[in-house]
C-alpha cells in the first residue's frame, strides 16, 4: 500500500491508514500526557508519514515504520511542551467566564428607571410602552388605544421629556463606570 501511494495510487494512503490506525492512535495515547497531545501527535505524525513515503527504505514492516514516527512525534510534542507549557481547555479545567456586569446595578438601574416610567401619567407611560419597549408603531399604537397618530406622537414626545427630567442625573460621570 505504501508502494502504491508512492506511486501516486489515490486511495492507498487511507487504506494503509485504515489498517493501522488503532495501533497508531494507541500508540500515541500510551506515549502521550493528555489525549489532545496524543491527538496532535497523531495528526502530525501522519502528515510526515505522508510526505515521506517515497523515503521509506523497507528495511522493516510498514507497521514498525509508522510506529516509529507515531513515537518520535509524541516525543517530539512532549519536549516542546516542556519549553512552551500547554494546557488543555476541556470544560473541567477552564475557569468560569468573567462576568463584568454587576447584576446588582442592573438591577437597581431598572428599579430607577421603572420608577420613573411608573411617575409619568398614565397616557404619556401607554403610549411610550407601546412604541419604546413593545416595538409598535404609531400607526399600530394609535390603533390599539383608539387615539390618532398625532396624540400618540405628543404623548411620547411629552413622555420623554419628563423622562430625561427625572433620569439626567444618571448623566453625571459619577454615576458611571
Amino acid at each position: 500500500m505504501l508502494q502504491a501511494h508512492v506511486r501516486g495510487q489515490r486511495h492507498a494512503f487511507a487504506e494503509l491508514l485504515r489498517r493501522h490506525n488503532d495501533h497508531l492512535w494507541q500508540t500515541a495515547l500510551r506515549t502521550s500526557y493528555t489525549r489532545e497531545d496524543a491527538a496532535d501527535s497523531l495528526q502530525d505524525a501522519l502528515l510526515s508519514a505522508h510526505r515521506t513515503a517515497a523515503s521509506f527504505r523497507a528495511e522493516a514492516e510498514v507497521r514498525s515504520w509508522l510506529h516509529a514516527i507515531v513515537v518520535n512525534a509524541c516525543l517530539d510534542r512532549i519536549r516542546r511542551n516542556k519549553i512552551r507549557k500547554a494546557v488543555s481547555l476541556t470544560a473541567e479545567t477552564m475557569p468560569e467566564p468573567r462576568d463584568d456586569r454587576d447584576a446588582v446595578a442592573e438591577l437597581e438601574m431598572s428599579l430607577v428607571v421603572d420608577h420613573a416610567l411608573f411617575s409619568l401619567p398614565p397616557d404619556q407611560r401607554t403610549a411610550l410602552v407601546a412604541i419604546d419597549l413593545e416595538g409598535y408603531s404609531v400607526a399600530e399604537a394609535a390603533a390599539m388605544l383608539g387615539v390618532p397618530e398625532g396624540t400618540i406622537k405628543s404623548r411620547c414626545a411629552r413622555g420623554r421629556q419628563r423622562l430625561q427630567e427625572r433620569l439626567e442625573f444618571l448623566r453625571d460621570p459619577g454615576n458611571r463606570k
